[in-house]
């Protein structure tokens, strides 16, 4: 039966003139048609609850992130192209847990009280509403954990963007490599182990290798120990992401043959930087539709929350790819929002 808010009150009142009139059978229909109003109020304001915005208020039940993903479809197995590794040290894994919203909003709330609110427009305006980003950004451009309102948008960022890190990653050059060399000897001397310190990842085709100095924000020590020039040039840099989870630095190695699927980074906050370590033919990067080429000793600056991917389509005498990647801040996150960020942000928080 088709109930309508109008018609429901046009018999109430009809009810209500045979009441007048001491009639008993409408005494009855009027109280079933009181009852019937009441569950239709009660069905429209679920409905309603249901599908309005919800937002960082007190006492709000605010939508995560894994939620949002499984509305649309691809909350289980390779997101975006891009399997995880589903291991409980990663945050771009574990982000996807029930209850992170709450607990980056209870981690803001606790700077300001700790330091302040002053400048913390857009990092607040983007904890707030970090669910309505996730869901509606273009396909384009989708970080997947945080996103942070009002900055500047561009598949690729100019040298300039980070003049002066960029310049000392160059100089840098020749010890990088022959640090990497030396790590990378052993490795292919010898069967794939941890004790290594490289990381296998998932990848169609090909094979796809990583040694990091630092993961996430954490520094990994036998590694470092292994790298120790290149770890000092980390601690030289001037925007080097080291204290929170968006932060990485590590050798990335694509052996010929190997493709990595398109995928999207978890945030808009930092610049990736590849500085080319070895860098043979038919090996390419393409961010935001948009391709680029490597060069051996030349930093490629982008933002890897655009939808990206990476080949290396050379043959096996080409050798693999090398480029020595570090994630730098964004340049217009202000040192502020950069300190509010590294909090909310820390390892293990």
């Amino acid at each position: 039966m088709d109930w309508s808010l109008d018609r429901l009150r046009d018999q109430v009142a009809g009810g209500m003139h045979a009441v007048r009139d001491c009639d008993a059978s409408a005494l009855a229909t009027v109280s079933c048609l009181l009852l019937l109003f009441i569950w239709y109020c009660y069905r429209v304001g679920r409905e309603q609850a249901a599908t309005s915005p919800r937002s960082y208020r007190a006492g709000a039940v605010v939508p995560s992130s894994a939620s949002l993903l499984a509305e649309r479809g691809d909350g289980e197995g390779p997101q975006n192209g891009y399997a995880y590794c589903h291991s409980p040290e990663c945050f771009r894994c574990t982000a996807h847990s029930e209850g992170l919203n709450q607990r980056l909003y209870h981690n803001l709330q606790e700077y300001a009280k700790r330091y302040t609110w002053a400048g913390m427009g857009r990092v607040h305006k983007g904890v707030r509403d970090q669910g309505r980003y996730l869901a509606s950004r273009p396909s384009i451009q989708k970080p997947e954990v945080f996103f942070l309102p009002d900055l500047p948008t561009s598949p690729y960022f100019s040298r300039e963007a980070q003049k002066h890190d960029v310049e000392l990653l160059e100089r840098s050059w020749p010890v990088l490599l022959a640090e990497f060399e030396a790590v990378h000897q052993g490795f292919s001397n010898c069967s794939l182990s941890p004790s290594q310190g490289w990381k296998v990842n998932s990848t169609p085709h090909g094979e796809w290798h990583t040694f990091y100095l630092v993961n996430q924000g954490v520094s990994v020590p036998q590694n470092c120990r292994r790298c120790p020039r290149a770890y000092r040039t980390l601690g030289s840099l001037r925007t080097f992401i080291g204290n929170n989870v968006f932060g990485n630095a590590c050798f990335s190695v694509l052996s010929p043959g190997t493709l990595i699927t398109e995928h999207y980074g978890p945030t808009n906050v930092r610049i990736r930087c590849h500085l080319g370590l070895k860098i043979p033919s038919s090996c390419e990067l393409v961010v935001g539709g948009e391709p680029q080429c490597w060069a051996e000793g030349s930093c490629l600056l982008f933002d890897d929350s655009f939808l990206h991917t990476a080949y290396h389509e050379g043959s096996a005498e080409d050798g693999p790819r090398v480029v020595f990647m570090v994630d730098l801040w964004h340049p217009n996150v202000a040192a502020a929002e950069r300190q509010a960020l590294d909090y909310i942000f820390t390892p293990g928080r």
